[in-house]
């Protein structure tokens, strides 16, 4: 019985899912090309302040250090330099530790969201 009506209905599903397939992929890649584009675009678009933004915080981190170099210079006729430099290192670094732990307290909480968490499930994330 081969080539009967069966065997045509099995060829047809056969040709539609490899059909299927091929044509999900293609809107796979297009879906990924169309992400990659949008990327693209964004970040040509962003460059320049991101290179402002950059330079902005390498002159404000330098600006700091001359601060800093300053209070030091300032403290050393009273403790000595090295006093001077080890006290302005140890309360920087102090207020350094302060606000790291701060801030990677309140990422930790945005992090471990109980509503994010529960929100898929009502779906109220969008």
């Amino acid at each position: 019985m081969a080539g009967g009506p069966e065997d045509q209905r099995d060829e047809s599903i056969g040709v539609l899912f490899r059909r299927l397939l091929d044509e999900g992929g293609d809107l796979v890649r297009a879906e990924i090309n169309l992400g990659r584009q949008i990327a693209i675009h964004r970040f040509e678009k962003a460059k320049g302040g991101a290179i402002a933004c950059m330079a902005g915080t390498m002159l404000g981190l330098a600006a700091l250090i001359v601060l800093l170099v300053m209070i030091a210079l300032a403290l050393a006729p009273r403790t000595g330099p090295l006093a001077a430099g080890l006290i302005v290192a140890g309360v920087t670094a102090l207020i350094a530790i302060v606000l790291i732990r701060y801030g990677s307290g309140r990422l930790a909480r945005v992090m471990d969201d109980e509503d994010e968490r529960k929100a898929p499930r009502r779906g109220d994330l969008k």
